[in-house]
């Protein structure tokens, strides 16, 4: 305490105090870092302070409305934390304002220097005592564990004490009723209620009640209520620094862009009261809330517009890559395309070039055509695709293969072929193999005197 008491005034020694009543933060140096993060604003300390810890869903209740009107059902907005509750140091005539008056005169004036040390001594002595007796006996008040629970239960007791004729309330948090508000630019009547106090149960009964006041609630505004005994209207109490009750304020969201209280309304007033304050507070803040809502539109508009740009400019580049991909998938299928020739033209060329290496291979192995008076002689006329006929003459105790080789060799025959016969009719298999190196001999098949073949082009 003593290191985050050095270099503090009097005033921020009250602010780091207050701070950590409203907050419930035990950490005097934790409470000290956030308002000087804030620069000692305390509102708009408590204020984000509090909003980090309501995460808690909200949502409206359906009472009995009179004239069959329909109730409000705004939807919730739980994230938003960018808001602060401010306090103008001027406000309008419907909002009870407190002020001090300084000393007047010279006598006051000696009273008060003369008081100034006694004062000072006492406030110290009282803030000390007070933040002992916090230490050891604290509020019950201060432990803010459920807040929506802390306002259904209010607003249970209200319906159970005063009917079903009410403003719509709504079920949540404090802070998620200020973030609602904000975010949907509406006015937000915040109502403080103290039971123990007889002003606070005539109040509910004949003018919150009043059908007249539900009507122009129920239009007009978000409301959000909550009895003061309870942790979470301790802490609004707080927050808002009431003084009297029946405490009712009016917050709306200002040019700074942060929630301001525009009107406080303490102590009882009756129905016609309560909508002339109301109504009035409304009409001198309705121009600056319709202006940030043009401001919030115009934004809108900005964002909806160059979102659709972004898409349009985006669709347009979809198109450009699909165009793109398609022009280079072409261009790879036409690169296949001529790869696949260029490699069919090889192979050809291969084959081509391996066939006749084997031409000229056959070409050698070719024996000499025997006499025309030689014994075992066969006589093989040949009838080629082209209509032509070749006579040749072989032994025929040699190998069927041989006739292959002549086949291939002349330049009348096909390179693709086979040898046919038409009685028996059947294929003469002379071509050898791997594993058939050496065909039959033409006797072997039958061939033995002069015979007619045809060859029969493959490809044909």
């Amino acid at each position: 305490m003593e290191d985050d008491g050095v270099d503090l005034s009097g005033e921020q020694v009250e602010k780091l105090i207050h701070f950590q009543d409203l907050t419930m933060i035990e950490d005097l140096h934790r409470c000290k870092v956030i308002l000087e993060r804030y620069q000692w604003n305390i509102e708009s300390a408590v204020t984000d302070t509090l909003n980090e810890r309501d995460v808690v869903d909200a949502h409206f209740t359906t009472p009995v409305q009179p004239n069959n009107t329909e109730p409000r059902m705004p939807s919730m907005n739980l994230t938003p934390r960018d808001q602060h509750l401010s306090f103008p140091a001027i406000f309008s005539s419907s909002v009870y304002v407190t002020t001090s008056s300084g000393p007047q005169g010279v006598v006051q004036w000696i009273s008060y220097a003369f008081m100034l040390p006694f004062r000072y001594f006492f406030t110290t002595v009282f803030n000390i005592l007070k933040f002992a007796y916090r230490l050891f006996w604290p509020d019950p008040r201060q432990n803010v564990t459920d807040p929506v629970g802390d306002v259904m239960a209010f607003i249970n007791k209200f319906k159970d004490d005063f009917g079903n004729t009410h403003p719509v309330f709504y079920q949540g948090s404090y802070s998620q009723a200020i973030n609602d508000a904000k975010r949907e630019l509406r006015f937000l009547l915040v109502y403080l209620h103290d039971d123990s106090l007889r002003n606070s149960m005539v109040f509910c009964r004949e003018t919150l009640c009043n059908p007249n006041v539900v009507n122009f609630i129920n239009s007009k505004v978000l409301f959000w209520a909550c009895n003061v005994s309870s942790p979470e209207g301790y802490r609004v109490s707080r927050t808002i620094r009431v003084i009297k009750y029946p405490f009712l304020s009016l917050i709306v969201l200002r040019e700074n862009n942060s929630m301001t209280v525009v009107a406080r309304i303490e102590g009882l007033v009756d129905s016609q009261e309560l909508i002339r304050r109301l109504q009035r507070a409304i009409e001198v803040n309705e121009q600056a809330v319709t202006s940030i809502r043009r401001e919030r539109e115009r934004r809108n508009a900005d964002k909806e517009l160059r979102e659709q740009q972004d898409q349009a400019y985006y669709a347009s580049l979809k198109a450009d890559q699909e165009k793109d991909r398609k022009k280079q998938e072409a261009q790879r299928i036409i690169e296949e395309q001529e790869l696949e020739k260029r490699e069919q033209a090889a192979a050809s060329n291969r084959l081509l070039m391996e066939l006749e290496k084997e031409k000229d291979e056959a070409r050698v192995l070719i024996p000499p055509e025997p006499p025309a008076n030689a014994e075992d002689t066969v006589r093989i006329i040949l009838t080629v695709p082209s209509g032509a006929h070749l006579e040749r003459r072989f032994n025929k105790h040699t190998s069927l293969k041989y006739l292959y080789y002549f086949i291939l060799c002349h330049e009348s025959c096909p390179d693709d072929f086979k040898v046919l016969m038409n009685f028996p009719k059947g294929e003469i298999c002379c071509i050898p193999t791997k594993d058939g190196p050496d065909p039959p001999t033409f006797s072997e098949v039958g061939l033995d005197k002069s015979v007619r073949l045809f060859v029969h082009d493959n490809q044909a």
